[in-house]
This record gives C-alpha cells, structure tokens and sequence, in this order.
C-alpha cells in the first residue's frame, strides 16, 4: 500500500500494481496463440523450448529454475512435448531421481520455424522500443527481488 492511500483506497483495483500486470501479461500471452498455432505449441511449451534451444540438455530442475515454474507445473507439459516428438526425457541410471531433458531432431528443426514469432509478436506491447526495455529491465528486477525474498523467508 502506498503511504498516501487509506485502508479502503488500497482495495480499489485501480491502485493495484499487481492487476495491470497480470491482465498485460494475460493479453500477451493470448496475443501469442496465433504465431504459436502452426508449431502446435502453447506459450509455456514455447518458452519451454526457447531455453532448450539456447540451453541445449537439462534436467527439469534446471529446465524449472530458469523458467520459474515447479514440478508439478512443468511434468506434464514435458510429457506433451514428449509426446509431440519436440524432446527426450531420459532418467540417467546413475542417478533416477534426475529427469534429463533434451531436444529431439524434430524440436531441433521446429526452432527454424520459430525464428518468425519473435517478428511477429513486435508491436504487440504498443510502447516504443526505449520504454519496452525499461519494463523488460523493471520485471527482471522485481522478478529477481521477489525469488531473493523469498529464499531468505525459506
């Protein structure tokens, strides 16, 4: 709550920080669903296979930390790609407690026809190119804020 506001003006959703982002977070993601369509991918799956593609073979814990999402979140979107052909999850016998991640040829050649969505996604946020950079650099600092306060909590 901000100093100035009183205990009922802190419950307006209009003085909320926390709707405009999840309802811009929601709009992009939903903006997102027609560039993603031809590759039969959902906009987690994608980010999902963004990091493969930079990253390369993981495990889910790793796959889990970078995309800030748990186990129970991310083991059954695994399993569709899996099922989808795009990757490998391999349990190593020298440690099964491990889920090893790893793209498939065909996940190796759906990042060709990926390389379109970013061009296609431009403009979908209408602020110019300075003050996209600045949010892009003040989510990533909150974001990296919140998962430091929540590990002294821990």
């Amino acid at each position: 709550m901000l100093q100035t506001q009183t205990n009922e003006e802190s419950l307006r959703l209009e003085n909320q920080f926390c709707f405009p982002l999840y309802a811009c977070a929601k709009e992009v993601v939903r903006q997102y669903r027609e560039p993603l369509e031809p590759l039969n991918l959902t906009y987690t799956q994608y980010i999902v296979m963004m990091v493969l593609w930079e990253f390369g073979e993981m495990t889910e814990g790793e796959l889990g930390k970078k995309v800030h999402l748990d186990s129970g979140t991310l083991a059954p979107l695994l399993k569709r790609l899996e099922k989808a052909g795009y990757i490998n999850r391999v349990r190593p016998e020298s440690n099964e407690n491990k889920l090893l991640l790893s793209l498939t040829e065909e996940g190796e050649r759906l990042k060709e026809q990926a390389l379109g969505v970013p061009s296609r996604m431009q403009g979908c946020i209408p602020l110019s190119e300075e003050d996209l950079l600045l949010l892009r650099d003040l989510l990533n600092r909150a974001l990296s804020g919140m998962h430091d306060n929540y590990s002294r909590r821990r």
